[in-house]
């Protein structure tokens, strides 16, 4: 049992903070603001090789783990959470593809996901089917070669402006069992988009609904087996939800630095915040909860590395307990910085709303509750 990072994770972890901090952080204001979606900022990042984290190097990913992606992203989300947040989503799509797809796949998709030339989408939710996501409808009939795919999607990330869609649909009966994945290309004619949606949070990424009429997808996009997506959809959502999990840490951890630093600059009654006890108390379980959640999380990202059979209760935890913790935090944050905190000249109030929603998407933390007390309940 090993706590400290290796020199290699160290380098990796010292790259991406030097990034965020001269790439991303300076304009993450800016782009939530004004909703910018940052294509080249992106683009400079998968030339960093984060854009396909955990994909296999013959295909130009960086064939890295799952607990250096926990490193990488909460150094990004300390810079712009909803930024780092898309990168995630990302990056889970395309290791869906690696994971999942054949040699084919592999190389028609990937080598332009990996450099971001390509952006990519995870579809799973319905306006009908959020936490009981395996009673999604949208449906793909087969015809010849091709599936007929009708349907819509909601809440997706990337929605409109990603160039690849990964789709889970169903092509059999009801449940878990009737559910397949299917690679869409934004090109594909029936495929249209529903309106930007407008947001708390998450701003400098589009979400929009994705919408499926009569929509011809070869079934040479499909992967695995018909009947496999469900499967496939939950696999992916085990690494999310850590990546998830790992923005939470990184964007209260920014929150956390932050109102460190006010306290020790702000004064009433005579002295510095930073000498108030109670404040001081405040602190420290701040840091505290926020190093608990980043152990948690190293703990299940290694354990999805040597696929350990209890990984996904081990993800449904951290994801459970980061993202809890990374919003009170940040809450606490923004309470120590009084007024200041509730506006926009400072970075705490966006931390805030980019945050809320981790609590919500990858599987809602009551849903987390759920997979943790059906496998203790289990034996």
């Amino acid at each position: 049992m090993d706590f400290e990072l290796s020199e290699e994770r160290r380098l990796i972890r010292d790259m991406a903070r030097e990034f965020a901090r001269g790439e991303i952080a300076p304009h993450a204001a800016a782009w939530d603001e004004d909703c910018i979606f940052p294509e080249e900022t992106l683009r400079a990042a998968a030339a960093l090789g984060f854009g396909a984290i955990y994909v296999g190097d013959d295909v130009g990913g960086s064939g890295l783990g799952r607990l250096d992606a926990s490193v990488i992203f909460e150094e990004l989300a300390a810079a712009c959470p909803s930024t780092a947040a898309y990168i995630s989503i990302h990056n889970m799509s395309a290791w869906m593809i690696d994971q999942f797809g054949d040699e084919t796949q592999r190389r028609a998709f990937l080598p332009r996901l990996a450099s971001m030339e390509h952006f990519a989408s995870y579809c799973l939710t319905e306006p009908d089917a959020g936490s009981d996501a395996a009673s999604l409808k949208t449906r793909a009939e087969l015809d010849g070669d091709s599936y007929v795919l009708n349907g819509t999607k909601a809440f997706i990330s990337g929605g409109g402006r990603s160039d690849i869609y990964v789709v889970m649909c169903r092509t059999g009966g009801a449940g878990p069992k009737g559910i397949s994945t299917l690679v869409v290309p934004k090109d594909t004619p029936g495929l249209s988009f529903g309106k930007k949606e407008k947001k708390l949070g998450w701003n400098s990424q589009p979400t929009a609904m994705v919408i499926f009429e009569d929509a011809r997808v070869p079934v040479a996009n499909r992967l695995g087996a018909e009947g496999d997506g469900f499967k496939i959809a939950m696999m992916g959502l085990d690494g999310g939800r850590l990546n998830i999990s790992a923005c939470s840490i990184g964007g209260a951890r920014a929150a956390m630095e932050a109102a460190r630093d006010y306290m020790k600059q702000r004064r009433q009654f005579g002295q510095s915040l930073a000498e108030f006890q109670a404040l001081q108390f405040k602190l420290a379980d701040m840091a505290t909860e926020l190093e608990a959640a980043r152990l948690m999380v190293w703990r299940a990202a290694r354990m999805i590395d040597l696929d350990d059979p209890e990984k996904t209760l081990h993800c449904a935890m951290a994801k459970r307990f980061a993202t809890d913790a990374g919003f009170r935090v940040c809450n606490e944050a923004l309470q120590l910085h009084g007024g200041y905190g509730y506006i926009k000249d400072y970075p705490i109030e966006r931390h805030l709303r980019d945050l809320r929603v981790h609590q919500i998407l990858e599987g809602t933390n009551e849903i987390m509750r759920v997979i943790i007390a059906k496998r203790l309940l289990a034996d």
